[in-house]
């Protein structure tokens, strides 16, 4: 049978890991450090020793809570802790403890933009739950696996979706999103590269032949640590699932096992791992050692008081009230200090100037060094005053450049810094003219040729106003010049 004969529907849900900003493990005092010396960040509690006790970090179930609230979560007012067993190299306990029946948050959803169109797709989140990582397997002498468990213990918010997305696009979307929600919230850093944010899409295909449907066996693809294999991964499973059925009419969901896959980056693959446990497997059983958790709800309008605009939200209203692109709107909101100082200094100058500036020169400069516009120690007075001496007219473009340069190394206004530098534009007329004259003068030949030919009229009168900037040093004014020169050559014309 050709593809064009029938129709198919990719069924897309995901798993997310998102491990929480605490300074310490979710059950003991060990310090949260990517990057320490192997095996110095353990203790006997998060290396299951006999005879300890586990003890509730609250900083992280309140973390958990803060974003269960934006992703419109119902807040369960009692939980508790199940252990959930499994045997794996990096997990001294053989049991994690987790979330099983009673997750701290459930029934919700989150919008996620899709076609680039202003449209959004509702994605309906089943469950989001606290429980504690594993640690890593390292395999970087050949022939030789060793394990590292400093990340034992480490606090995970799991978010689990109902298998809403339809494509390989809406997923990254969704991903891309949430990684914005939960770095806006300060709940996590979600670095992919330090493994802060991990994805497992659960991929299965509905094929359409004639009247008849087919549902292709669930995969999952385990730890993806990238949006971008996240989408290919994804793509490329749809294509293998139909391309399986194509070949074997009973690879279905009623007669094979779901899977658990890996992904192959390199070769652009997903690679069959082992069958995928049910619930059953892991024989849960609620934890002896830890009570479980009550949130009242005094408790509970704290975290939420805590949660505020959301970004899509504040996105939306920065773009309408301050005259900026949703675009521009988005990168400032990549950090929630800078988009905070943005708002301050917008009281205090011309907002889409200073949307500019955020996005261009400073946005360069905090890139160089590898911090958020917040963090270069420039007040938000300053930031709008700049902004709006640019929209007045009182310097031009290079002279904010070289302005904002030196605002860097002092704490003047840039007003002053323009005084002392000689940047200020000068916006008398007199002295604009008498500019004008001196650049008519020295090239007679460009104003000989803008007479006679009224085509190359608009380049000329560009060059000479470059001359003129260039003869002021800077100084003038070019929409007054321009205006200047139009007039002088139109007269010239008679």
């Amino acid at each position: 049978m050709q593809r064009s004969q029938f129709k198919y529907r990719p069924i897309i849900g995901l798993e997310i890991h998102v491990q929480l900003a605490t300074r310490t493990k979710l059950f003991c005092s060990c310090p949260v450090v990517f990057g320490a010396e192997p095996n110095s960040c353990v203790c006997p509690v998060c290396l299951g020793m006999p005879g300890v006790l586990p003890v509730m970090n609250r900083q992280a179930y309140e973390f958990s809570v803060r974003t269960a609230i934006a992703l419109n979560c119902q807040i369960a007012p009692f939980t508790k802790w199940d252990r959930k067993s499994y045997y794996y190299p990096d997990l001294p306990k053989n049991y994690q403890i987790s979330q099983y029946d009673l997750p701290l948050g459930f029934d919700g959803a989150f919008d996620v933009p899709v076609d680039g169109g202003g449209e959004s797709r509702r994605v309906r989140i089943r469950r989001a739950h606290l429980e504690e990582d594993a640690g890593k397997n390292l395999h970087e002498t050949p022939g030789i696996t060793q394990v590292d468990l400093n990340r034992t213990g480490t606090p995970l918010l799991e978010i689990v979706t109902e298998p809403d997305l339809a494509s390989a696009d809406e997923a990254y979307s969704f991903c891309v999103e949430l990684q914005k929600l939960v770095t806006y919230l300060g709940v996590s850093e979600a670095s992919m590269q330090k493994g802060q944010m991990r994805f497992e899409p659960n991929i299965n295909v509905v094929i359409a032949d004639g009247d008849r449907e087919y549902r292709t066996p669930i995969s999952e693809v385990k730890n993806l640590n990238s949006f971008r294999s996240v989408r290919n991964a994804i793509a490329y499973e749809i294509e293998r699932q139909i391309n399986d059925w194509l070949a074997d009419r009973d690879y279905v969901i009623d007669k094979r096992s779901k899977e658990n896959r890996g992904w192959d980056d390199n070769r652009g693959v997903t690679e069959f791992q082992r069958g995928k446990e049910e619930a059953h497997d892991y024989r849960y059983f609620p934890d002896p050692d830890l009570v479980p958790v009550e949130i009242d709800d005094t408790w509970l309008e704290r975290i939420r008081a805590s949660v505020g605009e959301l970004p899509r939200e504040r996105q939306s209203r920065m773009a309408r009230s301050y005259g900026l692109t949703e675009s521009d709107a988005a990168t400032i909101l990549s950090d929630k200090a800078t988009a905070d100082l943005f708002e301050q200094a917008a009281s205090a100058g011309h907002p889409p100037t200073l949307g500019k500036q955020f996005i261009s020169f400073w946005s360069a400069k905090a890139n160089e060094r590898k911090v958020a516009i917040a963090a270069l120690g420039i007040d938000a007075e300053r930031l709008g005053q700049l902004s709006l001496m640019t929209a007045d007219g009182i310097i031009n473009a290079t002279a904010t450049a070289t302005i904002a340069e030196k605002m860097l190394a002092c704490t003047d206004p840039p007003r002053t810094i323009a005084e002392t530098e000689g940047l200020l534009q000068v916006r008398d007329e007199g002295q604009m003219n008498a500019w004008v004259d001196q650049a008519f003068a020295a090239n007679e030949q460009a104003v000989r040729d803008a007479l006679a030919n009224p085509k190359k009229m608009q380049q000329a009168r560009g060059f000479l106003t470059g001359q003129v900037m260039k003869i002021s040093g800077g100084q003038a004014d070019p929409k007054i010049v321009g205006k200047m020169i139009t007039e002088k050559l139109a007269n010239m014309a008679g």
